[in-house]
């Protein structure tokens, strides 16, 4: 994929790092030469100097080729305008901003931006933490499903996917084991110290740890 991030602090360096490491084609712009810093001796990506709305900037960067276009600064106002130019001005497929302010999360969507809203997520994962360690509602951009992990003991080892799931309301959707993970099939064996990651509606999680013992 060809990306462009827009930001290189903390979380833009790391994200373009880990996507150069995959082979990807990546562009940082940051308005600040010293902060290219962070990405190390082997980022071996663009680098651009200036603002990322800036339409020359932005052609100089590729976007007409772009598959997907981060702005990721730590100004919320910047992120949105980079955004809206990507999504809006050069139709880029995948238009990702960073929000820090919770209450400017709707404004992001319904100009039909996918939002990462870093405030709110380390706030979910610290609840997720203190109330429920073994579930994570933070991992889906929703207050109605989360993720929750279960060790398979003695009463759920030797049951299938197919037993154990509450449709519409739990479902297994992946097993860690000592060999590695795996997608289940419906009629896949659960074994002993499985670790099962499954979906399951908030609703329904005191139903679904009642039912586990957890």
């Amino acid at each position: 994929m060809y990306v462009i991030i827009v930001g290189c602090g903390r979380v833009g360096s790391e994200l373009a790092k880990l996507l150069s490491a995959e082979g990807h084609d990546v562009v940082v712009i940051d308005k600040n030469q010293a902060s290219f810093d962070r990405l190390g001796g082997t980022f071996n990506g663009l680098t651009l100097v200036g603002n990322g709305f800036s339409l020359r900037l932005l052609k100089q960067a590729g976007i007409e080729k772009a598959d997907a276009f981060c702005a990721v600064t730590n100004g919320d106002n910047t992120n949105l305008v980079s955004a809206q130019v990507a999504k809006k001005i050069f139709k880029v497929p995948k238009v990702i901003a960073r929000v820090y302010d919770p209450q400017r999360a709707h404004i992001y969507k319904a100009l039909g931006l996918d939002i990462i809203g870093g405030t709110i997520l380390f706030a979910a994962m610290l609840r997720d933490k203190i109330i429920e360690s073994r579930f994570s509602s933070y991992l889906i951009e929703t207050k109605e499903l989360g993720v929750i992990e279960i060790e398979v003991k003695n009463n759920l080892a030797g049951k299938t996917i197919e037993e154990i799931n509450i449709p519409g309301e739990f479902l297994v959707v992946a097993i860690r084991r000592l060999q590695g993970i795996i997608i289940p099939e419906p009629q896949t064996s659960l074994r002993q110290k499985d670790i099962l990651m499954a979906a399951v509606k908030v609703t329904s999680l005191a139903k679904v740890k009642e039912k586990f013992n957890i």
